[in-house]
Parts: structure tokens; sequence; C-alpha cells
């Protein structure tokens, strides 16, 4: 549902929402469609509607958080800097004209406008028929009423059957310079200087003079919990093992009545 293109497809799978539970419906809508769903979202938020790299980049920083702060933000400044100098030596040798994961798009994109069919309306807008349903593309704005073209900022399946249907080889116009291989590279072309040294760093009297007290924390009893709480709809890892022999949990290969031990 969060990643529908169109509103009426929005609707369609908010209304089956409802008719389990309405409650979720409400608590969905006082939430704001516009800061998790897609179609309704008021910018174009390049393809991305979950927090996967916040959290990637939070599993690489769990033993720098046990530093004090500035040994914490050297780890963040290392862990980037060697991220940007590693990628910035790579992109040289990228030969296609746009990401490899934009590649890909395409050619998915491309082998689904088969049994499209396109009727042409003018010299930019085209109606592709798929099946029963009709898309209508304009290329000028690099639109789709699919909704794909003009939100991910690449040729859609439909936009991709009237390419072809032009003859036009090259597609890579009509899709986002983001994606392409110039933006990528400008990308990492700023390095990521290093500190210099605490004794070379020179400071304000100001700052100098000023006394940094403890946070008034009061510590409580047992272990500090180091990892973080899971929400309710995730999923609980648990450690249970399975039996090598069959594939069943709750006991082992020595232990394995299905496949009886040869006397």
């Amino acid at each position: 549902m969060a990643k529908a293109y169109r509103k009426d497809d929005f609707e369609k799978l908010m209304a089956k929402v409802e008719k389990i539970d309405g409650r979720v419906k409400k608590y969905l809508q006082d939430a704001g469609y516009e800061r998790w769903a897609r179609s309704h979202a008021t910018v174009n938020k390049g393809r991305m509607m979950t927090s996967n790299i916040a959290e990637c980049i939070n599993g690489c920083l769990v033993d720098a958080r046990q530093l004090p702060i500035i040994d914490f933000l050297e780890e963040v400044r290392i862990l980037f800097g060697t991220w940007n100098c590693k990628n910035r030596e790579i992109t040289p040798y990228t030969k296609e004209t746009l990401g490899r994961r934009f590649e890909e798009i395409l050619i998915i994109n491309a082998s689904k406008c088969v049994k499209m069919k396109v009727v042409a309306s003018s010299e930019y807008i085209f109606a592709v028929y798929e099946g029963a349903i009709r898309y209508i593309v304009c290329l000028e704005r690099k639109t789709c009423s699919c909704g794909r073209f003009q939100h991910d900022e690449i040729s859609c399946a439909h936009a991709m059957t009237v390419l072809k249907k032009k003859n036009i080889k090259d597609v890579h116009p009509y899709c986002s310079d983001y994606y392409k291989h110039d933006a990528l590279t400008n990308t990492y072309a700023l390095p990521i200087e290093p500190m210099p040294d605490k004794s070379d760093w020179i400071a304000p009297e100001s700052v100098l003079e000023e006394v940094v007290l403890p946070p008034r924390y009061k510590k409580m009893p047992g272990r500090p919990r180091k990892k973080r709480k899971k929400n309710p709809d995730e999923k609980i890892t648990t450690n249970t093992k399975c039996c090598r022999q069959c594939g069943h949990e709750g006991h082992n290969r020595r232990t394995c009545t299905f496949f009886p031990k040869d006397s």
C-alpha cells in the first residue's frame, strides 16, 4: 500500500484494510498519508521509502557508540571517509551510462513491453494498451498515468514501449540525471579530510575556560542495555536449532526419531 503509485490503487488497498479493521485505517489516516504513502507524497523521495540506509550505518557504528563523543565522531569520519575513497576509485571503471542498478531496471522494463500496443495521439503523447488497461504516456513531460515514469524518474515499461515504437534506441535522456555516471562521480569528488591531532587544535580562550560538567544521570541497576528495542511488528529472532537430518525443530541429529539409527 505504501508503494502504490496511483491514488486509486491506494484507495482500493485501503478499503481492504478497512474491512479487516477500521481502527487501522483511522490510525494511518491520523498519521498522514503524505508521510508514508508514495501516492500522496508532496515531494519526490527518489524511490526511497525505507530507512534501511540509516539502519545499515547504525549497525556499522555499534562498537563506536561506547566511545566518548570526540572519539565517536572520529570513527564516523573514518567510516565515511573510507567509503568515499573506495567509491571514488571505483567510479572511473564504470562503463554504463546509468548506475548498474538502474540499468537493470531498464532491462526489466524493456522485457515487459512485448505484449503492449501503442497508439499515437501526437508527437509526444501516446496511448499504451496493456491488456484491457490503457495508459497515457507523454514523452515531453516524462509522465505516465501508471505513475512510475514521473515518480521513479526512469522509463517505465509503457514509456519503453513508446520509445521502441519510435525506434529510439538511446533511452537514457528519459531518465533522471541523478542516475547517470557523472552524478555518481560528483558525489564522491569532494574528499572527507582528516582532522589534525588534538595537540594542534586552536580553541578560543572562552571555550578553554568553559567548565563542562557530566550529565545528571541516575545509573539504573543491572547491566546496561545495548541492543535496540524492536517494534511490535518486527520479527523476533530466536536461536532455535533444527535437526540436520530431518530439518525439524526441537531436537538434534542424535535424538532424532524420524530416521531411526541403523542397528
